[in-house]
This record gives C-alpha cells, sequence and structure tokens, in this order.
C-alpha cells in the first residue's frame, strides 16, 4: 500500500489508537481523539523504536515523506535515525515554520507557565497554523500580522482578533529571546480593536429586554446559541465552560465542570436550578441508526459535523471558542438589506444595521458579571460569590480552607433564579439570600 492525501484523509479515529504502515516502516498513527502522526517505525540493536516526523495537518503526507525518506536513509547507513531526531529539531528551530514555532511555545513556555495554555493552543492553530503553518517564522512581516487581525475582526470577532494578537505578540516575542528569531514582526502593530470596559452589567429592564428578545425567530442564531447565553446568565458560569458542557458531567442537579477545563485548574460543582435544567435538555436522545436511546454527549454541539481536510471525517464537538461572542456581535449589529438582498447603507455611506437584541453592546462574559453582581444585591457573601464562580482562594485561605460550600452555592442560585424568575416576568419581588447553618 502506498500512502495518498485521499486515503490519508479518509482515516478516522476510533476507540482505541491504531497504525497504517506503508513499506519500510512509514507509518501514521490515529489516536482516539483524532491526532495524527507521521512515524517511523525501525528496529535497531534488537528494539523497537518510533521516529515521530510531525502531526498534521502542519506536516503534509509530501513533508512526512521528505522527513521518512532523510530517516531511513540514515538507518541503512548502520545509524540510529532516532538519535539524530534532537539535533534535527534543533535545525528546526533555526529556521521553523510557524507550526514548527508555534509547537515549540507551547511546549516550551506556554504549558511551563499558563494556566490557559490549552486555549492559546486552539487560538494558534485555527487562526495562525491554518493561515502560515508552512511558512517560514522569520518570512513573517508586520504586514502579515495585520492582514491576519483585519480578517478576524472582519468576521465581527474584535475580541478574538486582539486575543490573537496577544498571543502571536508573545509567541515572536519568546522566540526573540530564544535567539530563534532575530526579530519579531509584531512591532508597531497595535491592538486591532478597543479594548470594551471590563465593568459591563446588564441592568433589570435589559435582562428582561435581553431574554425575550433572545426568544425572536427572526434573530440570526441558533437553538443551542440561545440555549447556551441565557444558561451562562443563569448558572454564573464562564462561557467557554458552558459551551464545553457534556451529559456525562450532569449527575442529578449538580454539574461537576473537570479541572481541566475549569479556568483555574480546579474541580468546580454547579448547581443546576429547574431553569437551568429546562435549558439543557434531555441528556438521552433517540438513535437515528440503532432507534436506542442514547447519551446525548456534548449539550452545544459544533454545528459543523464534516472536516474539511478530511472528507468523510465527522466531528464530534463543541461550539467553538468565538461562536457566542460572534452570534452576538451578529445580532447586535445586524445588516439590513432592501427586497432584492442588496446591503442598504446609511447617509455616511456605513451599512445599515438592526440591533435584534435590542439593548446596548455586551459580551457572554457580562451574562456571568452580571449574576455575580445581583447575587452580591441580594446579600450573598463574596467567599459564597467566589465559590458560585470558581475564584481562586488567595492567601492563607487557600491553604486552610477547603471547604467546598456547595449547600451555600445551591441557596445562592436558587436565590437568583427567584430574582431572574421576578424580572423576566414583571412581577415585583423582594428576593432575600436564603441563609443556611453550615452543619
Amino acid at each position: 500500500m502506498k500512502f495518498t492525501d485521499f486515503f490519508i484523509q479518509s482515516l478516522k479515529p476510533e476507540e482505541k489508537k491504531y497504525y497504517k504502515r506503508e513499506a519500510n516502516g512509514f507509518t501514521i498513527r490515529v489516536m482516539p481523539s483524532g491526532v495524527m502522526t507521521w512515524l517511523y517505525v525501525y528496529t535497531f540493536d534488537g528494539k523497537r523504536k518510533e521516529m515521530n516526523l510531525g502531526k498534521l495537518p502542519g506536516v503534509t503526507l509530501k513533508e512526512a515523506r521528505k522527513r521518512y525518506n532523510a530517516a531511513y536513509n540514515r538507518h541503512q547507513e548502520g545509524f540510529d535515525p532516532g538519535a539524530t531526531d534532537r539535533l534535527a529539531k534543533e535545525e528546526r528551530r533555526k529556521a521553523p515554520t510557524v507550526s514548527d514555532l508555534v509547537s515549540d511555545y507551547i511546549d516550551r513556555h506556554a504549558k511551563r507557565f499558563k494556566r490557559s495554555w490549552a486555549k492559546d493552543e486552539r487560538i494558534l492553530n485555527r487562526e495562525v497554523v491554518t493561515a502560515w503553518g508552512n511558512r517560514k517564522a522569520a518570512d513573517i512581516v508586520k504586514r502579515d500580522v495585520i492582514l491576519l487581525l483585519e480578517k478576524i475582526v472582519d468576521r465581527d470577532a474584535p475580541a478574538m482578533a486582539n486575543n490573537t494578537f496577544q498571543i502571536i505578540r508573545k509567541m515572536f516575542n519568546w522566540a526573540v529571546e530564544q535567539d530563534i528569531l532575530p526579530h519579531t514582526p509584531c512591532t508597531g502593530v497595535k491592538l486591532p480593536s478597543p479594548k470594551l470596559s471590563r465593568d459591563r452589567v446588564l441592568s433589570e429592564a435589559e435582562i428582561k429586554t435581553l431574554w425575550s428578545s433572545l426568544d425572536r425567530t427572526d434573530l440570526c442564531m441558533s437553538d443551542d446559541a440561545r440555549r447556551a447565553l441565557k444558561l451562562i446568565l443563569v448558572t454564573a458560569q464562564r462561557p467557554g465552560e458552558v459551551i464545553g458542557m457534556h451529559s456525562g458531567e450532569i449527575d442529578g442537579q449538580w454539574w461537576t465542570i473537570p479541572a481541566e477545563r475549569a479556568k483555574n485548574g480546579k474541580t468546580h460543582r454547579v448547581y443546576l436550578t429547574a431553569t437551568a435544567l429546562a435549558l439543557i435538555g434531555p441528556l438521552k436522545v433517540l438513535d437515528d441508526k440503532t432507534g436506542e436511546m442514547k447519551t446525548k454527549g456534548y449539550i452545544f454541539p459544533s454545528p459543523v459535523k464534516k472536516s474539511k481536510k478530511q472528507p468523510g471525517k465527522e466531528i464530534i464537538k463543541p461550539f467553538g471558542d468565538t461562536a457566542l461572542a460572534i452570534a452576538v456581535g451578529r445580532n447586535l449589529a445586524y445588516p439590513l438589506a432592501d427586497a432584492k438582498g442588496k446591503p442598504l447603507y446609511t447617509k455616511d455611506g456605513k451599512p445599515a444595521t438592526e440591533n435584534r437584541l435590542s439593548i446596548d453592546h455586551f459580551t457572554p462574559h457580562d451574562l456571568r458579571r452580571t449574576a455575580a453582581t445581583f447575587m452580591a444585591k441580594s446579600g450573598e457573601m463574596d467567599e459564597v460569590i467566589d465559590a458560585v464562580l470558581n475564584h481562586a482562594k488567595q492567601g492563607v485561605i487557600k491553604v486552610y480552607n477547603q471547604y467546598r460550600y456547595d449547600k451555600e452555592k445551591q441557596a445562592a442560585l436558587e436565590t437568583w433564579e427567584r430574582k431572574l424568575n421576578s424580572i423576566i416576568t414583571g412581577t415585583e419581588s423582594n428576593v432575600i439570600a436564603l441563609r443556611r447553618k453550615v452543619a
């Protein structure tokens, strides 16, 4: 069998990792996660060895075959090609591609010093590697950075453009510090979008309007996105943790966010009120193929089901990081068109838009801040609100106070649910936090 691009694209992940081999040890390994790695599998001194040749999509079949041939020839000459793998990596670091630089930056810096390294890796792979992956890092210039950021802004994701720039800038600065690159292409580049204030809290009137607007039939927003936004407000949890919710994390009225998904790296239990459970919906669905009930999996699955790079491969993952922000931004400034579908413009030549959510600009994270603020207004103690929000404890209390506040978190979220329902229905309610004695 000889590898072809079509054959590689047809490979799908299975429950266990598996290998596909061409002649003489040229191999591709497919993990259950979908990660595919090129390998040279050989024997040296009676021991089986696997030499990593790179991962898809950063390393194409053509490039992998080139690396394999070099390793195979080295082996035929009587040397262990794996022994020179570290030297080969050092050579790549002297003139790395952007894909190589991203991998090095994540492994050698971000994983060591940033708790958010996984998010940085996703953003770099999605926004940077797809655009520049095979280009030499030293060839990236200031104009490339500007064009990349403008493209992100143009898809109504200004906050993501800012985040991407900050990560790119950090990566290139690190490369200069490590003497991998002589200079950074980010010099003189400013944030592509103005930073918005981080103290936005919706008023009661805005909450009522937004809740009602999310039920409009003409919104350019999926039902899952509407429910996710409401669930952020109801639970006061981070948008990224809400959209990543999995049915396996829910047990009765408690949702456990695993440490690997929590921003502070700590497992977090969230009480689910009746309103939250209604928004989440059933945890089991009917399997169209078998006719039997099965676990739902991701509560907010990605609408993208097929891979462009690997035709035939089904994508099973939650909403993307920017999905909710894009959905909100699109409906806060929905472009208007005439009866023929042509864009309309204002007198000053700007595209005419309609605010279909009917409130001032906000982000999904503002809904979390709004919930926390109303909890404080109802009399909840700061330590209870911090426990609901999964904020890391500070100072000595971080070491000595290991109490998880489950009873208090439940009471706080139930109190907030009653207040929220009174806002939505327009009924006056003097909601006071329930005080429970801890046994």
